[in-house]
Formats: C-alpha cells, structure tokens, sequence
C-alpha cells in the first residue's frame, strides 16, 4: 500500500461527531497530496461544522505525521463560500491530487526570491527575452499577484487581454510582445488598484492563469512568482509539473537568508532547483565600464548555491542600461543587447536550453 492510500485509509477514520461519518465520505477533505517527506491536506468544511475544524485538523496532523517517511505536515483550510470540486487542477474528494500540465506547454520553470526588491521580476522578464532570441516560443506568467510589475517592464501596461469564449469556456489570450505572450494581473486591473484576496482566491486566479489562458504551443513558460513563501508557490508546486526554479538573491546578507528559506521550501515539496541567479551583483558606471562597485557586498550568490550544491547560473550587474530599460518597457536583453547585463541574461537563457529544453 502506497503512503497515499494509507493516508486516505487512515483519514476516512475520523469522523464527524454529529454524523459520525467520515470527513473522507462527507466531502470535506479536498486535496490530499503526499509527496515525501511533506503531506499536504485541504479541509473544507461547511459552515455548521466549523466548531469541529481544530479537533479535525489536529487529528488529520497526527495520523500524518506517524506515517512513516512523513515528516512534516501542513493543513491547508479551504473556504466553504467557494466550493473547490470541479475547479482546474484540483482533486476531486478524498482524492490525491495530480499535477496537471498546461496543454501546449512543454516546460514550466519558476523564478522566485525570498523578498522583494531583488530583482526577480526584471530576471523573469529578460529572461523570457533572451530565451526567445535563441529561438524558442516563450511564455510570460506573472503570478506575483498582488504586485504584477512585468506589464510595465515590456510596455504593454496600457493594454487589456481579448477574453474568448463565456462561462467554463472562457479563455484568456496572452499579449504578445518582444515575442513574448504574457498574462498578468496588472492587465486586468487599474493601476492604483490594490488586489485584496485572501488564499483561496490567490490560488483560483493562478490556476485560471495556467489553464484558463489560451498560450498556445510554448517551449518554455517562465513564471514570476511573488516573493516568499506563501499561498501563490505552493498552488503553482501542487498543479503543474515544472522543470525547476531559479532563485534570485543579491549579495547581501539580508536578502541571503531569505533566499535560503525559499530555496529550502521548494526542495521540501519536491521541485528541481536549477540554481541561483545573483542580481545587482556590482554597478558598472556608463562612463567607465572597466570600473565595477561591489555596493551591496560580494559572494552572497555564490555561498548560497554551494551551500546548496547548485550550481550560480548568472551574477547580473547594475547597469543605468538595466534600470532605464525596465522602466521605458524595452527589456535590456533587446535594447541593450551588448551591455554586460544583457551577455548575463543570454548565458542564463543558454544553461536553461542546455538543461531543460
């Protein structure tokens, strides 16, 4: 018997203490997912039954975490006012939940930081870029939802997306630019429009994104991820097979041991990490680019991969070229093809051909 099947045996134990039926029987256990050493569990439960929710998910956590190999356990509470059955990516009740891939879709690869301000977006974006100029059909996912920046960085913030089709049909067409198909929430809302969504709605709108958006045949999707450790890396983790991730960091200290958390998550629930990508590595002045200034210290990319054992994939400077390209919406990859940022986009683009595609 399989860790999977004896966790669902075992869930279908614990019972409703009205009904005396089990969580498994009555609905209330979307998503079991057991991917060693993590078990990952989804309670959902009506509201007559929320008085109950801490003895379930205490017990659920127990039973658990005695199963053998299991050594960590996380109970994810659904919301009972968005009923989960039937949605995409999702698993059906009492069920253990499989990755689903995106149609036409051959590889997924993440980029992802353990805070903000590294510059995970800019290398999510120049990227994509630079995969396309050696000849790849590339897709862009923003999924840092509550700060979507990569519309501005390719220019198409004053665009909105064609939306095909109604109802469970509907699909979303990804605007096309610098050869680049991409869907971000920043399409979709006003610019000073904060988005306040709470976990589950976090987790519906990206999978909507992977499954919903017409991307058509992609050698590659590359996905910014928001910063950290939350809701948006786990339901991209738990619904679609990905190559790997690429964790961003820049040289200081700060930055590095918040790096060092999220590339351990992502190891803990099993995706590949292809490696690290200094960012701001040094600022190379316009005027004399002989000269390079260490300003935010030195081989904090290079500890954090061999700490690890993966390997460094890039050390990105600081150009005026970098930052201007960014904000003007023309990525630097193209713009400014011969800077030194740009060659280190172009040989993080070659390993992830090398090593994925």
């Amino acid at each position: 018997m399989t860790l999977a099947d004896q966790a669902k045996v075992g869930l279908d134990r614990i019972k409703d203490s009205g009904s005396g039926r089990s969580v498994l029987e009555l609905g209330w256990v979307d998503q079991i997912r057991v991917d060693p050493p993590r078990a990952i569990v989804r309670l959902t439960l009506p509201n007559f039954a929320l008085s109950q929710r801490d003895r379930l998910a205490r017990e659920v956590r127990t039973f658990l975490a005695d199963l053998d190999g299991i050594s960590e356990v996380q109970i994810e509470l659904g919301d009972s006012s968005t009923p989960s059955e039937g949605q995409i990516g999702s698993a059906g009740h009492g069920q253990v939940a499989e990755r689903q891939a995106i149609k036409g879709v051959k590889n997924v690869i993440a980029i992802s930081s353990g805070k903000g301000g590294v510059g995970k977006s800019t290398v999510a974006v120049n990227l994509a870029c630079a995969l396309v100029n050696q000849g790849l059909k590339v897709g862009l996912l923003d999924a840092d939802i509550y700060g979507p920046n990569t519309p501005i960085m390719l220019g198409v913030a004053d665009q909105t997306p064609e939306v095909q089709g109604t109802g469970s049909d509907q699909r979303i067409v990804p605007i096309e630019t610098c050869g680049v198909g991409m869907v971000s929430m920043g399409l979709l809302i006003e610019e000073s429009q904060p988005v306040i969504w709470r976990g589950p709605m976090l987790n519906g709108i990206i999978r909507q994104f992977l499954y919903q958006a017409d991307w058509g045949e992609r050698d590659v999707l590359v996905v910014d991820l928001p910063p950290g450790t939350g809701d948006a890396q786990l339901s991209l983790a738990q619904a679609v097979p990905m190559a790997g991730v690429i964790i961003v960091t820049t040289p200081q200290k700060v930055s590095l041991q918040d790096a060092r958390r999220g590339l351990s998550m992502f190891k803990q629930i099993g995706v590949t990490v292809l490696g690290v990508v200094e960012n701001m590595t040094a600022f190379i002045p316009p005027d004399q680019p002989e000269r390079s200034y260490a300003l935010f210290g030195s081989g904090g990319g290079e500890q954090l991969a061999q700490e690890n054992n993966v390997p460094l994939l890039a050390k990105v400077p600081l150009e005026m070229f970098l930052q201007a390209g960014s904000d003007e919406g023309a990525p630097v990859v193209q713009s400014r093809p011969d800077s030194f940022s740009a060659k280190a986009f172009e040989e993080l683009a070659s390993f992830v051909v090398q090593k994925v595609v």
